[in-house]
């Protein structure tokens, strides 16, 4: 089963929603309510640009938004890439998507991870650590489909935490966090596991995540543990609205 590029970005969009979502002149508008790039950038309908009074439209409406003018460009988007390029936005945050095929999963359950939904204080306390906070736990209650969290535990504790959620025969990954102190032991492939296998079991054909291209240790992992490059996105952010975000250790965008 081919997983296109629409297809990709509409379980972004639906297991790591928005809080307000709205359509005008071509442009899709994210109210993000602090909750990452991914719920804050605008994005265009087409592949061929936008007329240049409806791009200052959209600049308008992000600032009236009280949000960063920054938008969203798929692969396929060249067009609008030159035509933000030419207004001097910078390139925020190049990703990967990665998808494994699990029809054909042999493996079994992961013993020391558990799957709990809502999340336990512990594991909130383990995304505070790695810079999740509350606006992106926001943006997991808001998510409307199946949807879980995953936790492990190594030498008695809970070590790691990851957030999970399908969208029909996709099931998308996010916000996998592992202790500082705990890294390197297996704990993030150890969960990974364990929601290939929740998914699975919740309908889904594909595990799928979106990782930045500047984290080769976590490519290294994902892998190896059967991931594949599906396809890609960037942001473009304008040159007056700040750095770029930083994202997390497994790469995984916020």
């Amino acid at each position: 089963m081919h997983l296109s590029e629409a297809r990709l970005f509409a379980a972004l969009e639906a297991t790591w929603p928005a809080r307000r979502v709205f359509w005008e002149r071509g442009f899709t508008f994210r109210e993000g309510a602090g909750g990452g790039s991914r719920v804050s950038a605008a994005s265009w309908a087409g592949t061929d640009a936008p007329e240049g009074h409806d791009l200052d439209f959209a600049e308008r409406r992000m600032k009236a938004m009280a949000q960063s003018r920054l938008f969203i460009l798929r692969q396929s988007q060249t067009a609008l890439d030159a035509m933000l390029a030419g207004r001097g936005y910078r390139i925020k945050d190049p990703v990967w998507f990665y998808a494994l095929d699990l029809r054909g999963l042999r493996t079994e359950p992961v013993a020391d991870c558990f799957t709990i939904w809502p999340p336990l204080a512990v594991q909130v306390d383990i995304w505070a650590e790695g810079g999740i906070d509350p606006a992106r736990l926001a943006v997991m209650d808001r998510v409307a489909g199946p949807k879980t969290t995953v936790f492990a535990r190594y030498e008695d504790r809970i070590a790691g935490t990851g957030f999970l959620a399908c969208d029909g025969h996709i099931a998308m990954l996010h916000a996998v966090e592992t202790r500082k102190a705990l890294r390197r032991r297996g704990v993030a492939r150890r969960m990974m596991s364990h929601m290939a296998h929740w998914a699975r079991d919740s309908g889904a054909d594909w595990l799928t995540l979106v990782a930045t291209r500047a984290n080769v240790a976590a490519h290294g992992l994902y892998q190896s543990m059967g991931f594949t490059v599906v396809g890609g996105y960037h942001y473009r952010i304008h040159p007056d609205d700040g750095p770029p975000e930083i994202t997390n250790p497994l790469g995984l965008c916020p």
